[in-house]
């Protein structure tokens, strides 16, 4: 059986301030995020950065630094992406900075190809020039003359397969990370789990991990290629109508992003009026005070996700992010997950 990468985004402020037992325990870095400027990648926070960089490979030399291009409102994708000219400029410049910083390789957080969302250009000749672009990322970063990963962050639905030709992109791949987080929330006013398992039997919606892969593997994606995503944070709906146990019901907000997993511990499971439900058929935890209903990963549906990556022989686990679970709680369910 293939090792499991536990694969972890760190914000660029945080990669001096890891735990080395943190370091330890983690396969690949996505270090959060270089952008995109006139068509050229960049890593303007990176300025300074070798010494910690350094430090990281000390303690765990076989760990892979990858630089995460993009993120959730990041422009200059749908830009870069147009021409071979714009292409090869990017390309070139990404390549630079993975030989400049000695990085492992790069990972592409483009949200999301056709999608003028968070104020971003998009265009519908992006379903094409998604795999242009990663074709000629991929031809530059092999000529730094050694084995340089190339990955992507993908949404976690068929709205991201049905954008882009998965079948083509996944040839210049080493991995698909499937944001299977904020699946719920962030557009509707009504409660559910924000990364569950499965479905449940309460969801408004069917989005949730098992559907994602699904979908990614109909798509053409090879299983062993597609992690899963998992968030370290929780999602909060406010005014809650109905009462009962706050799943599925209609709520006054929609879902915004709630606090990390430390956060989470030591206020609010359990504390302070919250109750925390287990959805067996979601594989999910969730919190209700009668009138907030929060959404969240815990050990318990972590351990369900090991089990069914262990199963499905799928890639991993990625989390989203190294912030939120700063004392390694979440990180070590998911390490000995794999383990055990």
């Amino acid at each position: 059986m293939n090792k499991k990468k536990v694969i972890g985004y760190v914000g660029t402020r945080n990669i001096g301030k890891m735990r080395e037992e943190d370091i330890q325990k983690l396969d690949v870095i996505n270090i959060a995020f270089g952008h995109i400027r006139d068509n050229e990648v960049v890593w303007e926070e990176g300025v300074g950065k070798e010494a910690e960089l350094e430090r990281i490979r000390r303690i765990h030399p076989e760990i892979k630094i990858i630089l995460s291009v993009g993120g959730w409102s990041a422009d200059g994708f749908s830009q870069a992406a147009m021409t071979e000219t714009s292409r090869e400029k990017a390309a070139k410049s990404a390549a630079a900075l993975v030989d400049k910083y000695r990085l492992d390789g790069i990972d592409i957080d483009w949200e999301y190809p056709c999608f003028a969302l968070a104020g971003i250009a998009a265009d519908r000749r992006d379903k094409e020039n998604f795999t242009l672009f990663l074709e000629k990322l991929r031809q530059e970063l092999d000529t730094l003359g050694e084995c340089r990963m190339l990955t992507i962050a993908a949404g976690g639905d068929s709205y991201f397969t049905q954008h882009t030709d998965m079948a083509q992109a996944q040839r210049y791949l080493d991995y698909v990370q499937l944001m299977t987080y904020d699946l719920q929330g962030g557009f509707v006013k009504v409660t559910g789990h924000h990364a569950s398992l499965y479905a449940g039997t309460s969801n408004l919606f069917d989005v949730c991990v098992d559907k994602a892969v699904k979908v990614f593997q109909e798509a053409g994606v090879p299983a062993e290629k597609l992690v899963v995503g998992v968030p370290f944070y929780a999602r909060v709906w406010k005014e809650v109508k109905g009462g009962g146990d706050g799943l599925g019901r209609e709520a006054g907000t929609v879902g915004v992003g709630g606090p990390g997993y430390k956060e989470l511990a030591e206020k609010y499971i359990d504390k302070n009026g919250y109750r925390r439900y287990w959805d067996d058929a979601g594989k999910a935890p969730y919190l209700f005070n009668g009138d907030c209903f929060i959404s969240y990963d815990d050990g318990e549906s972590l351990r369900a996700k090991t089990d069914y990556v262990l199963q499905k022989g799928l890639g991993g686990i990625m989390f989203w992010e190294y912030g939120c679970d700063p004392d390694g709680t979440l990180l070590n369910y998911i390490y000995e997950g794999f383990r055990a």
